[in-house]
């Protein structure tokens, strides 16, 4: 059993560092980030700041925490992005995902190393630097509450993220054109992952529901652990609490996706190859 793992975690090793020196050759397109971040910050900035005028807290968060918020929640998005939907379809659509069957490991597993790989080049090359931009330039307290319970929580939104974006990738094993459903997965996770305004902005029965979607658990609750609360529809909890239920929703979406993909294997056709 041991000398399994220890066999595939080489293997992933192995195919990150590859796509991390693939991706590498290209690493001006991530290097972008270090504009993009401060300038949607600086937009976040003076909207919030003209909403909390004359305000001191709405909705139990005060302008710093929301600033705070902001900034933790893109510098996790850096670490935890996620393109399996997008290069899953690809594959299915031209027919290069029966290569994959020739192949000594499955492709979820491949996509999973090759995310990996790509968010190493995403920590050196967009959140550290964007990190320094925001501690040093903005004055930003973007430091963790708690370092372990920031990097627990992180590890499980990556995994998260994974297995929702490459369950929506398989969708192309039974629609030829799935982008339209794409989209509209875009538009659901931006809404209730928290990432465009924070759940606790919602009517109270979203918030509720928001606890059996699986999108909060991508953004919404590592950045709350990252600033060291958790409070959705007047429920607070403490952090490692916060981080079982996180744990046990990354756990059924694991599940859920593995399933799905043996079911997906015995439906895909080959088209295109």
């Amino acid at each position: 059993m041991f000398e399994k793992i220890k066999h595939r975690f080489r293997v992933m090793r192995a195919v990150a560092f590859v796509t991390y020196k693939e991706w590498s050759a290209y690493r001006t397109h991530s290097m972008v980030s270090i504009f993009v971040g401060p300038v949607y910050f600086l937009v976040q900035y003076y909207i919030w700041s003209a909403v909390y005028s004359g305000e001191s807290s709405i909705n139990g968060m005060s302008l710093s925490q929301m600033l705070s918020y902001f900034c933790a929640t893109m510098l996790i998005n850096y670490l935890t992005m996620d393109f399996a939907d997008w290069n899953l379809q690809m594959l299915i659509r031209t027919g290069k995902f029966i290569t994959f069957s020739l192949r000594p490991m499955n492709h979820m597993f491949y996509a999973l190393s090759q995310k990996a790989g790509h968010r190493v080049l995403g920590l050196l090359f967009e959140f550290i630097p964007c990190f320094m931009i925001f501690f040093f330039i903005f004055h930003i307290d973007v430091l963790p509450a708690n370092l372990l319970y920031a990097m627990l929580s992180i590890a499980m939104a990556f995994m998260m993220n994974f297995f929702i974006h490459y369950s929506i990738g398989m969708v192309a094993f039974w629609m030829v054109q799935s982008s339209s459903i794409r989209n509209f997965f875009s538009l659901c996770e931006g809404i209730f992952s928290g990432s465009l305004i924070p759940l606790v902005f919602f009517p109270k029965s979203l918030q509720m529901a928001s606890f059996f979607l699986p999108f909060q658990y991508t953004t919404f609750l590592p950045a709350m652990v990252y600033t060291g609360s958790y409070t959705l529809a007047d429920i607070t909890l403490p952090i490692p609490q916060v981080l079982l239920l996180q744990l046990i929703a990354v756990i059924i979406a694991g599940i859920v996706c593995r399933v799905l993909y043996a079911v997906s294997l015995k439906h895909f056709t080959g088209v295109g190859a």
